[in-house]
């Protein structure tokens, strides 16, 4: 029963998940030990209390609610990695459509005065837009998807800078401050900031990705749509044998993708949380971020939910840690190197597999050894 247990997919991606985070959390230590040994300890212990740093349960509470804020976007790009992944694809470009849903929501709220729904279709519409951009090339030009989203990355950032630059303050490179310029276009609160000692940032996109994770394990896991685009993701091959229109799967599978990327860009500038800084020179690291909370989940649509909150909260973890003993970049130094570790869930699946194929290959061996000898016995005994 035990074995059993232990084979079991849901068990082994907790175990894999555990390990990375532990493996991540010690090797941080170490880092933080070479740098200087006095901190050490109080250092990765602060990285992981994040708010509860803080004495006030009050204080706990607003910035518990800071960290779900972060988490909504973070949980879209993993929801977004994870889908392409489920069908056989890596979405890469997940940081440029993300980036893109950070530019077309921002204008249509800033430059356009539009109300924070059509904001957030808008930001989905353009995210699928470059989804499509890439499953189009490798539909019919046989462009590896990995390619083209790495060069759309970096195309769309200048571009959200320069469409963006047209919204930006003039003293600042930062965008227009959302609340001040258009309060329609703010995410609705429903009441929650009052839970979170009135956090003004706290509201619809929270639940709204919850939402989102649960549909896109309904859709891959309970419809024929999400089988078609798995079988796709398996074997084009096989699937266009059966009749299944593989090249409109891998475009769709790409769009959808797309879509939560920039999904999530609104569902965090849309807070007013955060300002675009027009002067960017580097792609968001939301959605490579993503990369590593989708396998820490174990490509689970639910698992991410989890996943993607741990993550967020060492992100914000590492800026509490003592800047008298540290330099600054140290938090995301930190941070990094256990995100990173997250990201090989599936590698310590894999050696799991290993270990107890060859337990089971040494038992059976061990079980045909003694079969073969007890026959060898019952043969002498009959000639006795």
């Amino acid at each position: 029963m035990k074995k059993d247990i232990f084979k079991s997919n849901g068990f082994q991606s907790l175990l894999a998940s555990l390990l990375c985070i532990v493996l991540g959390l010690f090797l941080g230590y170490l880092v933080l030990l070479v740098i200087n040994p006095a901190g050490a300890g109080e250092a990765i212990l602060t990285v992981v209390k994040n708010f509860l740093t803080y004495k006030k349960t009050s204080s706990q509470l607003k910035y518990l609610g800071n960290t779900l804020v972060k988490t909504a976007p973070l949980l879209m790009c993993s929801l977004s990695i994870l889908f392409a992944y489920k069908v056989g694809l890596f979405n890469i470009g997940a940081a440029g459509q993300y980036c893109f849903g950070v530019a077309l929501s921002l204008y249509a709220a800033l430059g356009l005065g539009w109300s924070w729904l059509p904001c957030l279709l808008v930001a989905m519409a353009g995210g699928a837009v470059l989804g499509a951009i890439s499953g189009v090339l490798k539909s019919y030009c046989n462009v590896n998807e990995v390619i083209s989203g790495i060069m759309l990355n970096w195309i769309v950032l200048y571009l959200t800078n320069m469409l963006l630059t047209t919204v930006k303050e003039a003293a600042s490179p930062y965008t227009i401050v959302l609340a001040n310029n258009n309060p329609s276009a703010v995410l609705p609160s429903l009441g929650l900031g009052a839970l979170f000692n009135k956090n003004q940032y706290v509201g619809l996109a929270i639940p709204l990705s919850i939402v989102m994770a649960i549909l896109i394990w309904i859709v891959l896991d309970k419809t024929r749509f999400g089988y078609e685009l798995k079988a796709t993701g398996f074997n084009r091959n096989a699937a266009k044998y059966c009749g299944m229109a593989e090249k409109r799967n891998v475009i769709l599978s790409l769009m959808i993708s797309g879509a939560l990327a920039g999904m999530g860009a609104a569902l965090l500038y849309l807070t007013g949380y955060e300002q675009w800084q027009c002067s960017t020179s580097s792609v968001p690291a939301m959605g490579f971020n993503g990369i590593a909370a989708a396998f820490l989940g174990g490509l689970n649509p639910l698992g991410t939910v989890l996943a993607s909150f741990f993550i967020q909260h060492i992100t914000a973890g590492g800026a509490y840690v003592d800047k008298s003993l540290y330099c600054a970049q140290i938090s995301d130094l930190i941070s990094s190197i256990i995100i990173y570790l997250c990201g090989f869930v599936l590698f310590m699946k894999h050696v799991m597999n290993s270990s107890i194929a060859k337990r089971e290959e040494k038992a059976a061996l061990k079980a045909k050894a003694a079969a073969e000898q007890d026959a060898a016995n019952g043969k002498g005994g009959d000639q006795a």
